[in-house]
């Protein structure tokens, strides 16, 4: 076993997409997940930025409360109104619908995913994100809200860094499912020094398990 392996525990997959944020690389990434997920035996389908930490306890206790043989959409949307855009079909015309973003994280139901195939499925997300001209989750969103007009359930305990992070309380760091960070737009939060974990999300990782051996040097308040 190699020591990517080891450190991964097999779940590094080469997508083999460009490393590049753009429009193309972000929905062949998309796609890859979308199908490994489909070829698994797995109830939900989970999508998480790289700069997100994930509270996977709060998250699975959470996801409990959904049939995932029903077609559920849960996110939070990084805008307040409807994405618009030109309708390809109709020139002239516009179509809007709702996105939950990477940034904050989304969850799909296996019954949900089943009936995105013909739009998502084999790396059709690709296809249809070139249609729209839009990236990963905006395409997953016109697939879901507009193709299939499944609504998204809006989740505030999805966070990404497009809102004050310093307004979550601290004590409610338990019931928070994804949190971001950008810069100085961080989770106020007591613990490690912002030179030595400037994400903060070291400290909140701490907070959600002192027993750690490696929390133990966390300043306490």
């Amino acid at each position: 076993m190699s020591v990517g392996s080891i450190l991964t525990a097999d779940h590094f997959i080469n997508t083999f997409c460009a490393d590049s944020h753009y429009r193309q690389g972000l929905c062949c990434k998309m796609a890859r997940e979308y199908d490994i997920f489909m070829e698994s035996e797995k109830r939900w389908f989970c999508h998480v930025d790289d700069d997100n930490y994930v509270n996977v306890p709060a998250l699975v206790g959470f996801l409990q409360q959904y049939n995932h043989s029903d077609n559920w959409y849960l996110g939070r949307p990084s805008i307040s109104h409807p994405m618009e855009v030109l309708d390809r079909a109709n020139p002239g015309q516009k179509l809007a619908f709702w996105f939950a973003t990477g940034g904050a994280g989304f969850c799909i139901s296996r019954g949900l995913a089943d009936k995105m195939v013909p739009h998502a499925g084999g790396g059709r997300i690709m296809t249809t994100g070139d249609i729209i001209r839009l990236p990963d989750d905006c395409t997953v969103g016109y697939i879901i809200n507009h193709l299939l007009k499944v609504p998204l359930t809006k989740i505030k305990e999805f966070h990404s860094h497009l809102e004050g992070l310093h307004r979550i309380p601290q004590h409610q760091l338990s019931d928070q499912l994804t949190l971001s960070y950008f810069n100085s737009n961080v989770i106020d939060v007591k613990g490690y020094s912002h030179e030595n974990d400037p994400t903060r999300f070291k400290t909140v990782h701490c907070h959600l398990y002192p027993y750690l051996s490696q929390c133990v040097d966390m300043p306490r308040w």
